[in-house]
């Protein structure tokens, strides 16, 4: 479905959230939401990905009708100002994904994506790219179940498994994206030894996404507890994840990472 030449994509993060770890309230009215895809897009987002509840560790989460009230009114109003861009929908809820992909997104990014396959009849009956992320638990469970012999053996085999389920239920191997879900059920350590073996995830076929951007872990990393003070710690994920062969980076600060992919797209690649 997608052409992957030489050059990483970069995903633009747009939160319609009051909540998010690192953005919350910036975004959540449709002005302000339009007026940052824009920014996205000239800084050279190659699609934006729109998310209406935060999945942080311990976030409350809302139901399918509470989160269309805050995503719906956003998407239309960027996919009206933006009829070209590449939208995508950061959503576990198959209600939300349905009526999304109705008002013009097109990709589906699911968080739940190995542990809950409810999501699989829409991807497949929309033939749309799916971001298939490894997570355990719900936001306030996760921290508590990052508990693995081989983090990244027991999550490809995961992604894996969710995979052929997906495959069985109709949707097409080029519809698939791998995301190891960094920071979700996972320890600072399990996140960077995941990223010094993402070439195992990589050697399976499916391009692969990694959506590290101002998390947790490169705070650990840094002793910094700003998540916007955490770009240069997200830049270097970036680069050892496109030597590693992934394909999509995900990122608050699109213009700094479509840099820091170009670069080591040139090293790399």
């Amino acid at each position: 479905m997608i052409a992957w030449g030489a050059r990483t994509w970069v995903m633009g993060v747009i939160n319609v959230t009051p909540d998010s770890f690192s953005d919350g309230g910036r975004f959540d009215r449709p002005e302000a939401a339009v007026r940052q895809a824009a920014r996205m897009l000239a800084a050279g987002a190659d699609v934006l990905d729109l998310g209406g509840q935060s999945t942080r560790p311990g976030a409350l989460e809302l139901d399918a009708d509470q989160e269309w009230r805050r995503l719906g009114p956003v998407l239309v109003a960027i996919r009206q100002a933006h009829p070209q861009a590449l939208l995508s929908i950061d959503t576990f809820h198959p209600a939300v994904a349905e009526r999304a992909l109705a008002a013009g997104a097109n990709w589906i990014n699911n968080v739940r994506g190995v542990a809950d396959q409810a999501m699989v009849p829409v991807v497949a009956a929309s033939g749309c790219p799916y971001v298939l992320m490894h997570s355990r638990g719900s936001s306030q469970a996760m921290d508590g179940l990052a508990t693995y012999a081989n983090v990244t053996l027991e999550v490809r085999d995961a992604l894996l498994d969710a995979t052929d389920q997906a495959l069985a239920a109709g949707v097409a191997a080029s519809q698939v994206i791998w995301d190891p879900g960094l920071g979700f059920a996972k320890t600072t350590d399990q996140n960077l030894e995941l990223l010094r073996q993402l070439d195992l995830l990589v050697a399976e076929g499916y391009p692969v996404l990694i959506g590290a951007s101002r998390k947790r872990f490169i705070g650990d990393v840094l002793d910094q507890p700003r998540p916007q003070a955490r770009l240069w710690g997200t830049a270097a994920v970036g680069g050892q994840a496109i030597a590693k062969g992934a394909r999509i980076l995900r990122a608050h600060d699109v213009g700094p990472m479509v840099q820091t992919a170009r670069m080591a797209d040139a090293l790399w690649r």
